[in-house]
Protein backbone atom coordinates (compact mmCIF):
# COMPACT_ATOMS: atom_id res chain seq x y z
CA UNK A 1 0.00 0.00 0.00
CA UNK A 2 2.76 2.35 0.80
CA UNK A 3 3.97 2.04 -2.61
CA UNK A 4 1.17 2.22 -4.09
CA UNK A 5 0.78 5.87 -2.63
CA UNK A 6 4.46 6.41 -3.26
CA UNK A 7 3.46 5.65 -7.15
CA UNK A 8 0.50 8.00 -7.23
CA UNK A 9 2.38 10.93 -6.04
CA UNK A 10 5.15 10.33 -8.29
CA UNK A 11 2.67 10.14 -11.15
CA UNK A 12 1.28 13.53 -9.69
CA UNK A 13 4.23 15.40 -9.31
CA UNK A 14 5.55 14.17 -12.88
CA UNK A 15 2.01 16.05 -14.34
CA UNK A 16 2.59 18.72 -12.22
CA UNK A 17 5.80 19.20 -13.36
CA UNK A 18 4.77 19.15 -17.35
CA UNK A 19 4.87 22.79 -18.32
CA UNK A 20 1.20 24.47 -19.55
CA UNK A 21 0.34 24.24 -23.03
CA UNK A 22 0.35 27.47 -24.81
CA UNK A 23 -2.56 28.47 -26.46
CA UNK A 24 -2.32 29.43 -29.96
CA UNK A 25 -0.79 28.55 -33.40
CA UNK A 26 2.40 30.80 -33.62
CA UNK A 27 5.27 28.46 -33.32
CA UNK A 28 7.56 31.16 -31.70
CA UNK A 29 5.16 32.27 -29.04
CA UNK A 30 4.89 28.02 -28.18
CA UNK A 31 8.35 27.82 -27.61
CA UNK A 32 9.53 26.38 -31.77
CA UNK A 33 11.81 27.74 -34.04
CA UNK A 34 11.22 27.66 -37.38
CA UNK A 35 13.96 24.99 -37.55
CA UNK A 36 11.55 22.51 -36.40
CA UNK A 37 10.06 22.39 -38.93
CA UNK A 38 8.15 20.63 -40.76
CA UNK A 39 8.01 17.67 -38.21
CA UNK A 40 6.35 14.41 -37.65
CA UNK A 41 4.48 13.36 -34.92
CA UNK A 42 3.99 9.91 -33.59
CA UNK A 43 0.26 10.13 -31.59
CA UNK A 44 -0.49 6.32 -31.93
CA UNK A 45 1.77 3.35 -32.79
CA UNK A 46 1.04 3.48 -35.99
CA UNK A 47 -0.57 7.06 -36.88
CA UNK A 48 1.11 10.19 -37.39
CA UNK A 49 0.74 14.04 -37.98
CA UNK A 50 3.06 16.00 -40.48
CA UNK A 51 3.56 19.64 -39.60
CA UNK A 52 4.73 22.25 -41.98
CA UNK A 53 4.73 25.90 -42.25
CA UNK A 54 1.29 27.80 -44.63
CA UNK A 55 3.07 30.00 -46.99
CA UNK A 56 2.14 33.74 -45.77
CA UNK A 57 3.25 36.34 -43.61
CA UNK A 58 2.04 34.77 -40.33
CA UNK A 59 3.72 31.54 -39.51
CA UNK A 60 0.80 28.65 -38.68
CA UNK A 61 1.28 25.19 -39.31
CA UNK A 62 -0.38 22.81 -42.41
CA UNK A 63 -1.17 19.66 -40.58
CA UNK A 64 -1.46 15.93 -42.51
CA UNK A 65 -1.96 12.57 -40.73
CA UNK A 66 -1.02 9.45 -42.18
CA UNK A 67 -1.88 6.01 -40.78
CA UNK A 68 0.33 2.93 -41.57
CA UNK A 69 -0.50 -0.17 -41.64
CA UNK A 70 1.17 -3.99 -42.52
CA UNK A 71 -0.35 -3.65 -46.44
CA UNK A 72 0.39 0.18 -46.92
CA UNK A 73 0.02 3.79 -46.19
CA UNK A 74 -3.39 6.29 -45.81
CA UNK A 75 -2.58 10.07 -46.18
CA UNK A 76 -4.94 12.56 -45.35
CA UNK A 77 -4.35 15.87 -46.93
CA UNK A 78 -0.84 17.09 -48.92
CA UNK A 79 0.89 20.08 -48.65
CA UNK A 80 0.53 23.28 -50.58
CA UNK A 81 3.51 22.82 -53.18
CA UNK A 82 5.39 20.05 -55.04
CA UNK A 83 8.58 20.62 -52.67
CA UNK A 84 6.01 20.49 -49.33
CA UNK A 85 4.59 17.85 -50.45
CA UNK A 86 7.45 16.17 -51.21
CA UNK A 87 8.90 16.30 -47.64
CA UNK A 88 5.59 14.67 -46.47
CA UNK A 89 6.25 11.62 -48.76
CA UNK A 90 10.37 11.56 -47.76
CA UNK A 91 8.78 11.76 -44.05
CA UNK A 92 6.65 8.44 -44.19
CA UNK A 93 9.13 6.62 -45.91
CA UNK A 94 11.48 7.21 -42.84
CA UNK A 95 9.08 5.70 -40.76
CA UNK A 96 8.03 2.62 -42.93
CA UNK A 97 8.91 1.12 -46.84
CA UNK A 98 4.91 0.42 -46.98
CA UNK A 99 4.11 2.33 -50.08
CA UNK A 100 1.33 5.14 -50.09
CA UNK A 101 -1.73 3.29 -51.13
CA UNK A 102 -4.36 6.20 -50.52
CA UNK A 103 -4.42 9.83 -50.11
CA UNK A 104 -7.82 11.10 -48.89
CA UNK A 105 -8.34 15.16 -49.94
CA UNK A 106 -10.11 16.23 -46.98
CA UNK A 107 -9.90 19.83 -48.04
CA UNK A 108 -9.62 20.84 -51.58
CA UNK A 109 -7.98 24.06 -51.24
CA UNK A 110 -4.53 24.42 -52.50
CA UNK A 111 -2.34 24.83 -49.12
CA UNK A 112 -3.41 21.13 -49.00
CA UNK A 113 -3.29 19.49 -52.65
CA UNK A 114 -1.46 21.90 -54.22
CA UNK A 115 1.60 19.55 -54.12
CA UNK A 116 0.15 16.26 -55.19
CA UNK A 117 2.01 15.83 -57.70
CA UNK A 118 4.80 14.60 -55.76
CA UNK A 119 2.28 11.62 -54.32
CA UNK A 120 3.30 8.67 -56.23
CA UNK A 121 1.42 8.26 -59.55
CA UNK A 122 -0.68 4.79 -58.11
CA UNK A 123 -1.95 6.16 -55.66
CA UNK A 124 -5.73 5.81 -55.07
CA UNK A 125 -7.41 8.89 -54.42
CA UNK A 126 -10.71 9.67 -52.17
CA UNK A 127 -12.79 12.60 -52.19
CA UNK A 128 -16.18 14.26 -51.43
CA UNK A 129 -18.03 14.83 -55.32
CA UNK A 130 -18.28 18.68 -54.02
CA UNK A 131 -14.60 18.75 -53.96
CA UNK A 132 -14.13 16.94 -57.41
CA UNK A 133 -15.96 19.43 -58.58
CA UNK A 134 -13.71 22.45 -57.54
CA UNK A 135 -10.71 20.38 -58.78
CA UNK A 136 -12.12 19.79 -61.95
CA UNK A 137 -12.24 23.32 -63.04
CA UNK A 138 -8.93 23.71 -61.68
CA UNK A 139 -7.25 21.37 -64.13
CA UNK A 140 -4.85 22.22 -66.41
CA UNK A 141 -5.73 24.08 -69.53
CA UNK A 142 -3.56 21.67 -71.47
CA UNK A 143 -5.01 18.51 -69.54
CA UNK A 144 -8.33 16.54 -70.17
CA UNK A 145 -10.53 17.06 -67.06
CA UNK A 146 -10.69 13.87 -64.96
CA UNK A 147 -7.57 12.33 -66.65
CA UNK A 148 -4.39 10.94 -65.02
CA UNK A 149 -2.49 12.54 -62.72
CA UNK A 150 0.78 14.71 -64.08
CA UNK A 151 -0.02 15.89 -67.46
CA UNK A 152 1.66 19.14 -68.94
CA UNK A 153 0.11 22.49 -68.51
CA UNK A 154 0.60 25.67 -69.28
CA UNK A 155 4.56 26.56 -70.39
CA UNK A 156 4.75 21.77 -70.61
CA UNK A 157 5.46 22.11 -66.59
CA UNK A 158 4.08 18.91 -64.89
CA UNK A 159 0.68 19.66 -63.16
CA UNK A 160 -1.29 17.69 -61.05
CA UNK A 161 -5.54 16.77 -62.01
CA UNK A 162 -7.64 14.74 -60.42
CA UNK A 163 -7.18 10.86 -61.79
CA UNK A 164 -10.22 9.29 -63.84
CA UNK A 165 -10.81 6.61 -60.86
CA UNK A 166 -10.73 8.99 -57.89
CA UNK A 167 -13.02 7.12 -55.01
CA UNK A 168 -16.25 9.53 -54.46
CA UNK A 169 -17.47 9.34 -50.36
CA UNK A 170 -21.11 10.68 -50.62
CA UNK A 171 -21.81 10.37 -46.74
CA UNK A 172 -19.38 7.52 -45.33
CA UNK A 173 -17.18 5.29 -46.69
CA UNK A 174 -15.12 2.24 -44.75
CA UNK A 175 -11.89 0.88 -45.73
CA UNK A 176 -10.10 -1.88 -44.47
CA UNK A 177 -6.30 -1.05 -45.43
CA UNK A 178 -3.79 -4.33 -43.76
CA UNK A 179 -5.76 -4.67 -40.42
CA UNK A 180 -6.59 -1.49 -39.98
CA UNK A 181 -10.36 -0.27 -40.66
CA UNK A 182 -10.33 3.22 -41.72
CA UNK A 183 -13.57 5.56 -41.82
CA UNK A 184 -14.36 8.18 -44.59
CA UNK A 185 -16.61 10.78 -43.49
CA UNK A 186 -18.29 13.82 -44.09
CA UNK A 187 -20.01 15.55 -41.53
CA UNK A 188 -21.15 18.45 -43.36
CA UNK A 189 -20.05 21.17 -45.68
CA UNK A 190 -17.74 23.26 -43.56
CA UNK A 191 -14.99 25.55 -44.23
CA UNK A 192 -14.97 23.99 -48.45
CA UNK A 193 -18.01 22.13 -48.98
CA UNK A 194 -17.01 19.15 -49.57
CA UNK A 195 -15.22 18.75 -46.21
CA UNK A 196 -14.12 14.99 -45.75
CA UNK A 197 -12.45 13.66 -41.76
CA UNK A 198 -10.73 10.29 -41.87
CA UNK A 199 -11.37 8.15 -38.45
CA UNK A 200 -9.83 5.65 -36.73
CA UNK A 201 -12.32 3.70 -34.66
CA UNK A 202 -9.62 1.30 -33.00
CA UNK A 203 -7.37 4.55 -31.36
CA UNK A 204 -10.77 6.81 -31.91
CA UNK A 205 -8.31 9.09 -33.39
CA UNK A 206 -10.31 12.16 -35.63
CA UNK A 207 -8.58 14.00 -38.53
CA UNK A 208 -10.77 17.25 -39.14
CA UNK A 209 -8.58 18.65 -41.82
CA UNK A 210 -10.11 22.19 -42.36
CA UNK A 211 -13.11 21.43 -40.35
CA UNK A 212 -10.91 22.35 -37.45
CA UNK A 213 -8.22 25.69 -37.50
CA UNK A 214 -6.66 24.92 -34.32
CA UNK A 215 -6.28 29.04 -32.80
CA UNK A 216 -6.21 29.98 -35.95
CA UNK A 217 -9.54 32.47 -36.83
CA UNK A 218 -12.28 30.91 -38.59
CA UNK A 219 -11.47 31.34 -42.41
CA UNK A 220 -14.57 31.78 -44.25
CA UNK A 221 -13.63 32.60 -48.28
CA UNK A 222 -15.65 29.41 -49.38
CA UNK A 223 -17.30 28.07 -46.26
CA UNK A 224 -20.51 27.37 -45.29
CA UNK A 225 -21.42 29.02 -41.56
CA UNK A 226 -23.71 27.07 -40.17
CA UNK A 227 -23.31 24.16 -41.78
CA UNK A 228 -19.82 24.21 -40.13
CA UNK A 229 -21.08 24.42 -37.05
CA UNK A 230 -23.39 21.47 -37.18
CA UNK A 231 -20.37 19.95 -38.56
CA UNK A 232 -18.40 20.15 -35.45
CA UNK A 233 -21.50 19.75 -33.62
CA UNK A 234 -21.09 16.15 -35.14
CA UNK A 235 -17.07 15.75 -34.56
CA UNK A 236 -17.44 16.81 -30.91
CA UNK A 237 -20.44 14.04 -30.52
CA UNK A 238 -18.04 11.15 -31.64
CA UNK A 239 -16.13 11.58 -27.98
CA UNK A 240 -13.10 10.82 -30.14
CA UNK A 241 -9.98 10.55 -27.89
CA UNK A 242 -8.05 12.80 -30.40
CA UNK A 243 -9.09 15.52 -32.70
CA UNK A 244 -6.79 16.48 -35.22
CA UNK A 245 -6.44 19.94 -37.02
CA UNK A 246 -5.87 20.80 -40.24
CA UNK A 247 -4.07 23.76 -39.22
CA UNK A 248 -2.75 24.48 -36.17
CA UNK A 249 -0.67 22.41 -34.01
CA UNK A 250 -0.76 18.77 -32.82
CA UNK A 251 -2.07 18.35 -29.16
CA UNK A 252 -2.44 15.67 -27.11
CA UNK A 253 -5.97 14.18 -26.66
CA UNK A 254 -7.44 16.34 -24.00
CA UNK A 255 -6.34 19.34 -24.81
CA UNK A 256 -7.35 18.61 -28.56
CA UNK A 257 -10.59 18.34 -27.12
CA UNK A 258 -10.50 21.35 -25.46
CA UNK A 259 -9.31 23.45 -28.19
CA UNK A 260 -11.65 21.92 -30.54
CA UNK A 261 -15.01 23.05 -28.59
CA UNK A 262 -12.60 26.49 -28.36
CA UNK A 263 -12.79 26.69 -31.77
CA UNK A 264 -16.71 25.76 -31.59
CA UNK A 265 -16.98 28.77 -29.59
CA UNK A 266 -14.64 30.90 -31.93
CA UNK A 267 -16.68 30.03 -34.63
CA UNK A 268 -20.43 30.49 -33.13
CA UNK A 269 -18.74 34.48 -31.72
CA UNK A 270 -17.87 35.14 -35.35
CA UNK A 271 -20.92 34.02 -37.23
CA UNK A 272 -22.96 36.35 -34.07
CA UNK A 273 -21.20 39.34 -34.14
CA UNK A 274 -21.62 39.62 -38.22
CA UNK A 275 -25.29 38.21 -37.37
CA UNK A 276 -25.39 41.23 -35.14
CA UNK A 277 -24.40 44.04 -37.70
CA UNK A 278 -26.47 42.35 -40.31
CA UNK A 279 -29.31 42.69 -38.46
CA UNK A 280 -28.83 46.42 -37.30
CA UNK A 281 -28.51 47.25 -41.26
CA UNK A 282 -25.07 47.67 -41.20
CA UNK A 283 -24.13 47.74 -44.76
CA UNK A 284 -21.02 45.25 -45.49
CA UNK A 285 -18.31 47.06 -46.44
CA UNK A 286 -18.81 49.24 -42.92
CA UNK A 287 -19.39 46.25 -40.73
CA UNK A 288 -16.20 44.58 -41.71
CA UNK A 289 -14.19 47.57 -40.29
CA UNK A 290 -16.80 47.50 -37.10
CA UNK A 291 -16.71 43.79 -36.09
CA UNK A 292 -15.61 43.68 -32.51
CA UNK A 293 -14.22 39.94 -32.22
CA UNK A 294 -13.01 40.47 -28.65
CA UNK A 295 -9.90 37.26 -27.23
CA UNK A 296 -10.64 35.92 -30.74
CA UNK A 297 -8.96 39.39 -32.25
CA UNK A 298 -5.68 37.72 -31.01
CA UNK A 299 -6.24 34.57 -32.84
CA UNK A 300 -3.53 33.76 -36.48
CA UNK A 301 -5.44 35.60 -39.18
CA UNK A 302 -7.73 37.41 -37.50
CA UNK A 303 -6.64 40.93 -39.34
CA UNK A 304 -6.91 39.30 -42.62
CA UNK A 305 -9.76 36.51 -42.25
CA UNK A 306 -12.29 38.90 -40.08
CA UNK A 307 -13.73 40.39 -43.18
CA UNK A 308 -13.43 37.91 -45.25
CA UNK A 309 -16.12 36.26 -42.54
CA UNK A 310 -18.14 39.12 -42.67
CA UNK A 311 -18.79 38.91 -46.14
CA UNK A 312 -19.58 35.49 -45.98
CA UNK A 313 -22.21 35.31 -43.61
CA UNK A 314 -23.88 38.65 -44.79
CA UNK A 315 -24.03 36.12 -48.39
CA UNK A 316 -25.50 33.32 -45.86
CA UNK A 317 -28.37 35.72 -44.37
CA UNK A 318 -28.74 37.20 -47.73
CA UNK A 319 -29.21 33.98 -49.33
CA UNK A 320 -26.34 33.93 -51.94
CA UNK A 321 -25.09 30.27 -50.74
CA UNK A 322 -26.62 27.27 -52.06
Amino acid sequence: MPLLIALIAALAASALAQPPVVRTADPAKRGLKESDFPRTIKVAENVYTYEDFHAGPEKFTTTNMFVVTDEGVLVADGQGSPAETKGLVDAIAKVTPKPIKYVVICSDHGDHTGGNISFPPDVKYVVHPLSKATLDKQAPPAATAGGPAGRSGRGGARAWELPNDAELVFERKALRLGNEEIQILFLGRAHTGGDLSVYLPRQKILFLSETFLNRVFPAMRSAYPSDWLKALDRAEAMNANLYIAGHGFTETGQVSKEELRAYHKALAAVIAEATRLHMAGVPVDEAARQAKWGEYASWTLAASQGPVAVRRVYDELDGKLK
